[in-house]
């Protein structure tokens, strides 16, 4: 979007000193522990409209960020289906202070609505909006308002209700997989997507133990789990492998050296590694990251009364052969 003088709209600066660090506030310990900020808008998008929102051509758009992992989890699914002269997406800056994702020149202004920061959608949606501002945001054109903020619908959606411009060969969730899919969803969210956090958010040393442990724990898992088989279900990708990778795929430079996980690496665990890397070939993988825009800088929220372990961000070499090619898929 541009002024009437075709001059791009920007938000200004990032400026801690005067709005502060983003999060502060809203993404804080309570209750002594990690508390996820409420996500309000869950509309859904359906190939018959039957949810108020049909599936159409040019009329969704997504923003998302580089740092975000949840968001990554919908441009990978775009670019998986095939959905990218379907639906639009755009990037909000890398970097927040007090008042949120911004839209500024290192990754474009908003195409769409002109906006400056992203709370702006969400203003245009619930006027007085004072809650948590988040990526990704699915917006409807027809309607002027965001459809969901629910990372974990969004991509169910684009893999399912697009199915009439989306490339039928890529079954993400399909229906004989799916109570198989959602089981590991739930196991692979609470002890590797959130569990990370959830160590992050520990308030004692007794829960940052037992919290890290179970992260670990988890990766060993999936580990063994991927010894055998390609991909977490088998031969073909499907929602249960983009909603890990993206996780793994900042271990080691955001995730590990923030929370202060493990001693080891993501490549100290040899299948996930190379099952990692694997991923990484593929262009809606490869195309949707930016290793750059990944830190170990994260929100206030560290009790600075835990003892944590060291651990150093590590930059691993992702264009390593993976040798996986012979389980298949």
């Amino acid at each position: 979007m541009t002024t009437p003088t075709g001059a791009p709209v920007y938000a200004d600066p990032v400026d801690l000193d005067e709005h502060g660090v983003y999060g502060a506030t809203a993404l804080s310990v309570r209750n002594g522990g990690w508390y996820r900020p409420r996500y309000p808008f869950q509309g859904r998008v359906t190939a018959d409209g039957s949810s108020g929102y049909r599936a159409e051509p040019g009329r969704y758009h997504l923003y998302v960020a580089h740092l975000c992992p949840w968001a990554q989890r919908t441009a990978i699914v775009r670019a998986l289906k095939g959905l990218e002269d379907v639906v639009s997406l755009s990037y909000v800056d890398d970097k927040r202070d007090g008042r949120g994702w911004a839209f500024r020149e290192r990754r474009g202004a908003d195409p769409v609505n002109g906006f400056r920061f992203l709370r702006e959608a969400y203003e245009a949606t619930e006027p007085g909006f004072d809650g948590h501002v988040s990526v990704p945001v699915l917006w409807d054109r027809k309607t002027g308002r965001i459809v969901s903020n629910n990372f974990p619908d969004i991509t169910i959606d684009l893999g399912t209700g697009f199915e009439e411009w989306g490339d039928p060969e890529v079954r993400l969730y399909p229906a004989e997989l799916r109570a198989e899919i959602d089981e590991l969803d739930d196991y692979i969210y609470a002890n590797v997507n959130d569990g990370t956090y959830r160590v992050a958010g520990a308030a004692s040393n007794e829960s940052y133990e037992e919290l890290r442990g179970r992260v670990v724990s988890a990766l060993e898992r999936l580990d063994e789990r991927l010894s055998g088989r390609r991909f977490l279900h088998g031969d073909s990708i499907t929602e249960s492998d983009v909603r890990l990778w993206v996780t793994l795929v900042r271990f080691d430079l955001t995730y590990n050296p923030f929370a202060k996980i493990s001693e080891r690496r993501l490549t100290d665990f040899p299948n996930l590694w190379g099952y990692a890397r694997d991923l990484y070939r593929r262009p809606a993988f490869r195309g949707t990251t930016d290793l750059d825009a990944f830190s170990h800088l994260g929100p206030p929220f560290l009790d600075e009364a835990v003892t944590r372990i060291e651990v150093e961000p590590h930059r691993a070499d992702w264009e390593e052969p993976h040798d996986r090619a012979s389980l298949g898929g």
